[in-house]
């Protein structure tokens, strides 16, 4: 039987973890935009309606 490649996992491990703190920072980003410009939708498009002022700018994304 092969001996489990610690390094190859450890290192896969960090590329998640990279991949995901940066998918995070672009989404901070993507929101922080979305304040001060116009609202899209999911498909990039703009919004029919303006922003109805909730404390939510997307009801769908949850608070932390």
């Amino acid at each position: 039987m092969a001996t489990p490649n610690y390094g190859y996992e450890k290192r896969q491990k960090e590329l998640a973890k990279k991949r995901k703190k940066e998918d995070k920072l672009k989404a901070k980003s993507e929101r922080k935009l979305g304040e001060h410009g116009e609202e899209l939708d999911a498909d990039g498009s703009e919004e029919a309606t303006p922003h109805s002022g909730d404390a939510s700018p997307h009801p769908e994304t949850p608070v932390a």
